[in-house]
């Protein structure tokens, strides 16, 4: 049974032909309309349960579409519908739900919470989130880097502010796929050190650069997040913003980098502050390709949980 819990406990044979299949029924689909269905239905007879502690777009949007453009039917739920680890353990909501479905993706808080769910489900369990850490996202993100630049070995990557989950996950991108990454944030906010060394362990170079000029010199990339959480206090997020405001990504920023360098953010952002419209709907941004993605780069996955 495949889990697809991170991009650093899955093999990286798996994960480029996750990454190749996805741009084949990208292409497969050009022109299509939305709802009709793919000519291959791998998840015919398939009833997926997409749970959600943490509101969502993309990841809700996308994975619905993604399970019924495969022929597959979906059942999506609400952390709060379910109780989930209220009024029913985690372990026994993951026994119960694999009685009913044959995927479960949960986009949850706690990384614990995910691993038990899985630890104890009789299905494949995906990862749509949790506060650790972002691997769908990342999927989409490697498949639109090399749609526009080819491949992504050797390449370097910016990440600009905070060192959070979706972060992390390029970290074990970077030490799966051979690119590397410079963080360039501030030092309370650096990405957990086990991420950083694992990648470091795998021959990725991974930097530290407290200056955003120096930082983007030569990047390929450069990658930015939302500065606060929806869950913050106001307190929170004026202190971030103090924090972070001198690593915002602007035109100035993209300049130095060099017209090679493209630009991604997971969205939803926040214009004027991590990244200035400028840049969101410059010619070196990818972000709507990057969103887009998310689909066929979920697509993937799903059929490789579930061997189809």
């Amino acid at each position: 049974m495949n889990h697809f819990l991170d991009i650093n406990k899955t093999d990286i044979t798996d994960l480029r032909q996750m990454i190749d299949q996805a741009g084949a029924m990208k292409k497969a689909r050009a022109g299509r309309l939305k709802g009709l269905p793919d000519d291959a239905q791998p998840l015919a007879g398939h009833m997926v349960a997409l749970v959600f502690e943490k509101p969502s777009t993309r990841t809700r949007v996308s994975f619905d579409v993604g399970v019924r453009q495969m022929g597959g039917q979906t059942m999506v739920l609400s952390g709060g519908e379910m109780q989930l680890g209220h009024g029913e353990t985690i372990a026994d909501t993951a026994r119960v739900l694999s009685r009913y479905v044959d995927l479960i993706m949960l986009r949850t808080f706690a990384e614990d919470t995910l691993l038990e769910m899985a630890e104890h489900a009789s299905v494949p369990v995906i990862n749509g989130l949790t506060d650790r850490t972002h691997p769908c996202q990342i999927m989409a993100d490697l498949m639109t880097y090399e749609e526009h630049r080819g491949p992504i070995k050797g390449k370097k990557v910016v990440w600009a502010g905070d060192g959070n989950n979706v972060c992390a996950s390029f970290l074990h991108a970077a030490g799966k796929f051979g690119f590397d990454l410079t963080f360039c944030g501030p030092q309370q906010l650096d990405p957990e050190r086990e991420f950083v060394d694992e990648a470091r362990a795998a021959g990725s170079k991974v930097e530290f650069d407290r200056d955003i000029w120096s930082a983007v010199e030569g990047a390929d990339l450069i990658v930015a997040d939302t500065w606060v959480s929806m869950h913050d206090a106001q307190s929170t997020r004026e202190r971030r913003h103090n924090l972070l405001r001198p690593y915002q990504v602007n035109e100035d920023v993209m300049a130095a980098a060099g017209e090679q360098a493209l630009f991604m953010h997971c969205l939803p952002a926040h214009r004027g502050e991590e990244v200035t419209s400028a840049v969101m709907d410059g010619p070196q941004s990818v972000i709507f390709d990057e969103a887009e993605n998310r689909l066929h780069a979920q697509k993937a996955v799903l059929r490789w949980c579930l061997g189809v």
